[in-house]
């Protein structure tokens, strides 16, 4: 629970604040732009709720933050019921990020022939409880080592069948499925793996219908440079390797990027491949 003895100093006067347990994973200032910013190492409320909608997305921040730095005079037990949020059709954000992957987005898709979630999020109750009125959750795709969280949890919980690249494999060693080398791997009808060395070895994303490209840690879109982005700086295998995997992505139709840190964005077909080909020429230069 947030305290209100730590608060960052930005905070405004009001109902919400964020305290100095703030890990800066982005997750608040992604659900509710309108009342959270960023400072140099952590989030903070520049501007309280002036609306009932910001003020749920405010609360729905509160819910989803990993490290419980945000606080309020509300209960959020409402917005905790938004969750997991649509993102577009069958493909929901899943909120209750962990701290153990600071913070990082998951997925679900609900799909006729077994429902995927795609990276994990803390352990809920609340979503063990939507994820079961949804039919389950039949196979759990992990993008890489970084993002697994609760995994196991929910693979125990749904008799899940957990996908992750046999590089990444000691981060879940008891994993259902392994992929291995570099070449693309149809999972199942419209679930396509690809294998995006760079970010780690065994790092991969998963195409959806050819519309939604789960890409985890591996390129995410910019509020600051109003494109799609990667940093040198979390690149904890291979820069070029992961120059030379974004530069593949545009071999592949996508619309929505949904990462795993990062905003998520929705493209048309040709400006995707525009900004994937523009990414991997700046980070030829870097």
């Amino acid at each position: 629970m947030a305290d209100r003895a730590k608060l960052v100093p930005e905070n405004v006067a009001g109902e919400f604040f964020v305290d100095s347990t703030c890990i800066d994973c982005d997750t608040c200032r992604q659900l509710a732009p309108a009342t959270f910013a960023e400072a140099a190492d952590y989030s903070y409320v520049h501007r309280q709720p002036g609306t009932p909608a910001e003020k749920r997305a405010a609360l729905q921040a509160l819910v989803a933050c990993p490290t419980a730095s945000i606080g309020a005079a509300t209960s959020a037990r409402e917005a905790a019921l938004d969750f997991p949020l649509q993102v577009e059709a069958e493909v929901y954000y899943c909120g209750f990020a962990s701290e153990k992957s600071f913070g990082g987005s998951s997925y679900f898709v609900r799909h006729p022939a077994g429902n995927w979630l795609i990276d994990a999020p803390r352990w809920a109750t609340h979503l063990v409880k939507k994820f079961h009125e949804a039919g389950g959750v039949r196979h759990i795709f992990l993008t890489h080592r970084d993002d697994v969280a609760d995994a196991a949890k929910y693979a125990r919980e749904f008799t899940s069948e957990r996908i992750i690249h046999k590089l990444e494999k000691s981060a879940q060693p008891d994993a259902e499925i392994t992929i291995e080398g570099r070449d693309p791997v149809e999972l199942a009808e419209g679930f396509l793996a690809i294998p995006t060395p760079g970010h780690t070895r065994g790092h991969t994303a998963l195409l959806y219908r050819d519309y939604f490209l789960f890409t985890g840690d591996h390129l995410w879109w910019s509020r600051n440079r109003r494109a799609l982005n990667a940093s040198q700086g979390v690149c904890w295998y291979d820069w070029d390797e992961q120059r030379k995997s974004i530069a593949l992505l545009s071999n592949y139709e996508f619309q929505w990027v949904l990462p795993g840190h990062g905003e998520r964005a929705r493209l048309d077909p040709a400006e995707a491949r525009r900004q994937i080909e523009a990414l991997a020429t700046r980070m030829r230069a870097a």
